[in-house]
C-alpha cells in the first residue's frame, strides 16, 4: 500500500510513449470538441487527424476537462491498492483540469493521500514532468518527498512557439483584432512562451529564417539540457524545420531532440501552424559537473 501511483491527463505528450507503462501512469482523458463532434483526446483522435481538421476547416477546438466525478472514480480505483497518489495536470491557467482534480481529491480525505500538482505547462512539458516524476517515484516511496522534488522540476521546463497565422491566438484572446490584421499584412509571426503557467506573447519574427534563428538562440541559452523536443504541425520535412534541425544539431552536438507532431491540447491554443521547442533544463549539479 505504500507505492505512490501517478495520474496525469491526456494533454501530456510523451517523447517516449513507453513511459506510461513503465511507471504505471494512469492517463485521464480530456475531451476535445471540434464543431459538433466531441472526442476523447488521445483516445478517439490523434495529432494527425486533429491537425488535418483544423487546417482545412474554419473551426475553433475546445478542450473540456474531466469532471470531478471522473477523477473521483479514477482515484477510488487506484486507492484499492495504493494510499498515495500524485496527480499532475496541465497548467491551471490554461484549463480547469487541476481544479476538478483537486475537488475530487477532497472527497477522499482521510482515505487516500492525493497531491494534485499544477505542472504550469502543457503538452511535451507535462510529458517531461511525468517522466521525471516516474523516475523520482521509482526511488522514493514518501509522497511528500516526491512532491517536493517534482515541484523543484517545474521551473526547469521551458517552451517557446511561433505561429504563422494569428487567427487562433486571436480567438483565444492572446492578441487583439487590430494587431492581427496589421500583423497579417506585415507577415509577422508572433512568438509565445509559457510563463508561470500562462501563454504570453514575447516577440515576433518577419521571416522563417528569423524564426529559426530565434528558436536556436533560445536553445543555446541553456548550459545543460536534460530533455528537448522540437514540436511541429506537419509530418513533412519543411524547409524551416530542416533549417532548425540542422542548426540545433550543429550548436548542440550530442543532444537528442526528437521532432514530434504537437498534440491537440497545444493546437487548440495556438492553431494548426505552430512550431516550437520544449526544454527540460539540466539540474544545477549537472551544470556544475
Amino acid at each position: 500500500m505504500n507505492k505512490v501511483r501517478i495520474v496525469t491527463d491526456s494533454s501530456a505528450l510523451f517523447i517516449d510513449p513507453t513511459i506510461v507503462k513503465r511507471y504505471e501512469v494512469t492517463v485521464v482523458p480530456l475531451r476535445l470538441q471540434i464543431g459538433e463532434t466531441t472526442y476523447r483526446l488521445g483516445f478517439d483522435i490523434g495529432a494527425e487527424e486533429f491537425l488535418r481538421r483544423i487546417q482545412r476547416e474554419d473551426v475553433i477546438p475546445k478542450l473540456i476537462p474531466p469532471t470531478p466525478e471522473e477523477f473521483l472514480e479514477i482515484y477510488k480505483w487506484l486507492n484499492r491498492d495504493a494510499n498515495q497518489i500524485i496527480s499532475l495536470h496541465l497548467s491551471a491557467r490554461l484549463g480547469h483540469v487541476c481544479h476538478n482534480a483537486k475537488t475530487a481529491s477532497q472527497m477522499l480525505l482521510g482515505r487516500c493521500d492525493i497531491e494534485v500538482v499544477d505542472s504550469q505547462t502543457i503538452s511535451a512539458g507535462l510529458g517531461m514532468l511525468v517522466d521525471k516524476t516516474g523516475q523520482i517515484a521509482s526511488e522514493a516511496d514518501d509522497l511528500e518527498d516526491i512532491v517536493r522534488l517534482v515541484r523543484r522540476t517545474i521551473p526547469r521546463i521551458y517552451a517557446v512557439f511561433y505561429v504563422e497565422k494569428m487567427n487562433m491566438i486571436r480567438e483565444q484572446g492572446f492578441i487583439g483584432t487590430a494587431q492581427t490584421i496589421l500583423g497579417t499584412m506585415l507577415g509577422i509571426m508572433p512568438f509565445l512562451t509559457i510563463e508561470e503557467g500562462q501563454l504570453m506573447i514575447m516577440e515576433k519574427a518577419r521571416t522563417h529564417a528569423q524564426a529559426v534563428e530565434k528558436l536556436a538562440e533560445f536553445a543555446m541559452e541553456f548550459a545543460s539540457i536534460d530533455q528537448m523536443a522540437l514540436l511541429t504541425h506537419t509530418t513533412s520535412l519543411t524547409e524551416p524545420i530542416r533549417m532548425l534541425q540542422d542548426r540545433l544539431a550543429l550548436e548542440l552536438q550530442g543532444q537528442d531532440f526528437p521532432t514530434l507532431l504537437y498534440d491537440p491540447s497545444i493546437g487548440s491554443l495556438l492553431g494548426g501552424d505552430a512550431t516550437g521547442l520544449v526544454i527540460l533544463e539540466g539540474e544545477e549539479e549537472d551544470i556544475i559537473a
